[in-house]
């Protein structure tokens, strides 16, 4: 197989001005989004067909050269489109909407009204609710995602004693502490 000479792993339909604008406003986008895989996607291209060499990139982008064909490839099957950083589609949510929509009120009514002891949801406690209610199983690993996707972040609960004098916990602060604690050395010591 012989190598393409400069620009023919272009078509000429992805080298007209309007192309180039688009692959030119998709740089200026990854940009100001600093979406680095953007943005080297599209540098590749337009320095690609500005006639630059593939290998000559590589040291430029510090990426491979066949992840640089790749993205000629890419381009110029689907355009400027195609170099955009995306999702990776993965499998469908097992859940239906109705479903969700169902686990989100739980979760925010909280652990102990859907059954549980305590008042702090983990990630099995989800899954195991879940499964006995929808019959759908899910790896513990995977509720984090699910429950990201709701609109849910990890929260820790402080940690306080329930008889403490708040009192007392304010003088130690703001009196005993400072007493014990090392006073800084003078400056002629």
């Amino acid at each position: 197989m012989a190598r393409s000479k400069k620009g023919e792993a272009i078509r000429a339909e992805r080298r007209t001005p309007s192309e180039l604008r688009q692959l030119e406003t998709l740089q200026e986008t990854a940009t100001k989004a600093s979406d680095l895989a953007t943005w080297r996607r599209a540098t590749a291209v337009l320095g690609y067909i500005a006639g630059k060499s593939v290998v000559s990139m590589t040291g430029e982008l510090h990426v491979s050269r066949s992840a640089i064909n790749d993205w000629l490839r890419w381009y110029d099957s689907a355009g400027a489109e195609g170099l955009r950083t995306g999702k990776a589609p993965g499998a469908p949510c097992r859940l239906t909407i109705e479903q969700l929509w169902e686990l989100t009120g739980v979760v925010e009514e909280g652990p102990q009204v859907a059954g549980f002891q305590t008042g702090v949801w983990t990630g099995p406690m989800i899954r195991d609710w879940i499964e006995s209610h929808f019959k759908v199983k899910y790896h513990v690993q995977h509720i984090s995602r699910l429950l990201h996707d709701l609109g849910f972040s990890v929260q820790r609960p402080r940690k306080r004693l329930a008889r403490a004098d708040a009192q007392a916990q304010a003088v130690w602060l703001n009196e005993r502490l400072p007493a014990i604690k090392k006073k800084p050395l003078a400056a002629g010591a």
